[in-house]
């Protein structure tokens, strides 16, 4: 049964219409992504479905007795609880049968044993079975380690945690209730890299259906079953991963564009002919057709709103000189912590370094030390021949002052009031929007003003730390394009890993109190870093546990040397049969015709008509599904053949 069916949804604000059309219906285990722009209505969409805002048009069902949980990145009220006590604050319904089968026990030891208590006593063991036993608590806390907390956190009280970690904390608990609908509003804030994989996989796993918001594309893919398209005031929904998703949306709108083409070639010719022949007696009457013709016509025209996109390049720097940072004997300290000892990193001119690390350790130190934001309390370093830094901070500290953008845009780049206002339409702030009040500002303006004062720099190298916070995924798109051309050098941090794969070229990580190099993309990196757990664990574990194939150099790099990924050496086991090798080929052949099956069906399903109506849509997802399953078990044989 459907937890939640959603029929024609609608919500108006200030009397004008923010969403209309919603439709959508979840079993458990479905996961639907919610995409718009900022202010499309993805987050009044997920208050209305947890019931905190009104439904202005349309029906929403919930199964019989779902618990539906919403979290929205709100920090917890209450401040004088145990991490621990909050978070299982959140299970109100077990602790609840926790605290009848200790009544009952209770009762018992005192000598009841009536067929009415043995009866409740059963039933609320059997309750408490089915939330995972006694050891339900030992699940939530695993809930925690996996956000990032700590165990000497979880008795700390919440005044004492950042605003960060209490939303995070505050995602923890929305996870530890078990509701049957989960409603999430970008859970992927303030979490590090390893604390997104965690999630991903826990979310994956849930009895639960899932509606989430989120901007990390990579997650997106990760978790997402379905898509439901919020813009412009209108909802589609659209059954499949979504990078499917993506594909069709492409295709939608290449063909919308083709078809306002032919439209406006349609007009142009009806208005010539009119244009032409209306004085004239015996075309009169041909003429007044074409005229009703074209007020008839319904015009294909994108909505505004749909063509606000942002779009900017780097201008060509300065050269620099080859070596543009060298840090040595580098000690990195807050009070009463020391974050690095004896660190050592350079950075050439044009390279484009990826500086990841769990949260805490010191990302955002290092960056604005090397910025010249902080002193450098034990070290040296040196900056190349002809450096210019372009710095953004992870909170947009740039915009300071008082008074409307214009003005703040003219104090952080000093060009003129026309030369600013320009800048700023480039950055989607056109017209009335410059006079903005910086008091006012959303967390995505503040971070596109940085982005337009960045571009203006000229800067030959550029510091950035979480970029992407606060901006949609066309803004994180335009971002990436843009980096991705910059030809002067770039270190970067960021949880993004799309953005992480598409510009990177080199990783620094921060890992066991060590800054280490890792040559290579994302993906490089992330191979040798399993590749290092899988060592740790063996030794962990007196060398028992085998190890994956060396997919790369797990060793911390000596100073001054890169550590660089390596090739598989030889495994060492038996030849192969000639009936296995042959197995294999067979399978490999079976696979190679059904990927080219499924590439020639996406590509057909590229075609807006292959989703005219619900019926058509339905029989191409089926389609889709079962040529992705078709795939997905034939790699399974062929991984178990070539073993």
């Amino acid at each position: 049964m459907a937890v939640v069916i959603a029929s024609d949804l609608g919500k108006d604000m200030a009397g004008k219409p923010l969403l209309r059309g919603a439709s959508f219906k979840l079993e458990r285990r479905e996961r639907m992504t919610l995409s718009g722009r900022n202010g499309s209505g993805k987050t009044t969409l997920l208050r209305m479905l947890a019931g905190s805002a009104s439904i202005d048009h349309g029906n929403l069902r919930l199964q019989k007795g779902a618990k539906v949980a919403l979290y929205d990145q709100r920090p917890p009220r209450e401040r004088d609880l145990s991490l621990r006590d909050y978070v299982l604050s959140g299970a109100k319904e077990i602790v609840a049968v926790e605290r009848d089968l200790a009544r009952l026990e209770k009762a018992m030891a005192e000598g009841a044993h009536d067929e009415r208590t043995l009866k409740s006593y059963a039933a609320a063991q059997e309750r408490l079975e089915s939330h995972g036993g006694y050891r339900w608590r030992d699940g939530a806390m695993a809930t925690l380690h996996g956000l990032g907390f700590r165990e000497g956190d979880l008795d700390r009280q919440l005044s004492s945690f950042s605003g960060g970690e209490l939303t995070r904390g505050s995602l923890a608990r929305v996870l530890t209730g078990e509701p049957d609908l989960i409603l999430l509003d970008e859970p992927t804030n303030h979490l590090d890299i390893a604390s997104l994989e965690w999630l991903e996989q826990h979310l994956v796993g849930l009895d639960a259906a899932i509606v989430l918001v989120a901007h990390d594309r990579w997650f997106l893919e990760a978790v997402g079953t379905s898509v439901l398209e919020l813009e412009a005031g209108r909802a589609r929904f659209f059954a499949g991963p979504w990078h499917a998703w993506r594909k069709e949306q492409a295709a939608r709108e290449l063909a919308l564009g083709r078809a306002v083409e032919r439209q406006q070639a349609e007009i142009e010719r009806l208005e010539r002919f009119v244009e032409r022949f209306r004085a004239k007696a015996t075309k009169a009457r041909q003429a007044q057709s074409r005229v009703k013709r074209l007020e008839k016509m319904q015009r294909i025209e994108p909505d505004p709103r749909d063509e606000r996109t942002l779009s900017f390049t780097f201008k060509e720097p300065e050269r620099s000189g080859r070596v543009v940072f060298e840090l040595s004997g580098a000690r990195l300290e807050v009070p009463g912590r020391v974050l690095l000892e004896d660190a050592e990193m350079w950075l050439e001119r044009g390279e484009h370094v990826m500086l990841v690390g769990a949260n805490g350790t010191g990302k955002t130190t290092l960056i604005e030390t090397l910025a010249g934001k902080r002193p450098l309390p034990e070290g040296k370093l040196s900056t190349g021949h002809n450096v210019t830094v372009g710095y953004v901070s992870q909170h947009a500290e740039e915009l300071s002052g008082e008074g409307s953008l214009l003005d703040a845009t003219q104090r952080a780049t000093g060009l003129t009031p026309g030369k600013a206002r320009a800048l700023l339409g480039r950055f989607l702030f056109s017209g009335e929007d410059a006079q903005k009040p910086i008091a006012g500002l959303s967390g995505g303006e503040r971070r596109r003003f940085s982005l337009a004062v960045l571009v203006n720099s000229g800067a030959n190298l550029l510091v950035l730390d979480e970029p992407t916070n606060h901006l949609d995924l066309e803004s994180r798109e335009a971002l990436e394009d843009a980096l991705r051309g910059f030809p002067g050098s770039l270190l970067l941090v960021s949880h993004d890993r799309a953005l992480l794969d598409a510009v990177g070229t080199r990783t620094l990580a921060i890992e066991d109190g060590e800054l280490r190099s890792y040559e290579g993309s994302w993906a490089e990196y992330v191979q040798a870093r399993e590749a290092r757990r899988a060592a740790q664990a063996a030794k962990a574990d007196g060398g028992k546990a085998s190890a994956p194939p060396n997919r790369g150099s797990s060793k911390a790099a000596p100073k001054g040397e890169v550590e660089r990924t390596a090739s598989p050496e030889p495994g060492g086991r038996p030849k192969p049969s000639k009936n296995a090798v042959k197995a294999q080929r067979a399978l490999e052949r079976e696979l190679e015709t059904a990927e080219a099956a499924l590439r020639s069906l996406e590509e057909e399903l590229a075609d807006p008509a292959a989703w005219a109506d619900q019926e058509q849509s339905a029989g191409s997802s089926e389609r889709h599904a079962r040529a992705k399953r078709q795939v997905e078990e034939l790699y399974a044989r062929w991984e178990a053949v070539a073993g």
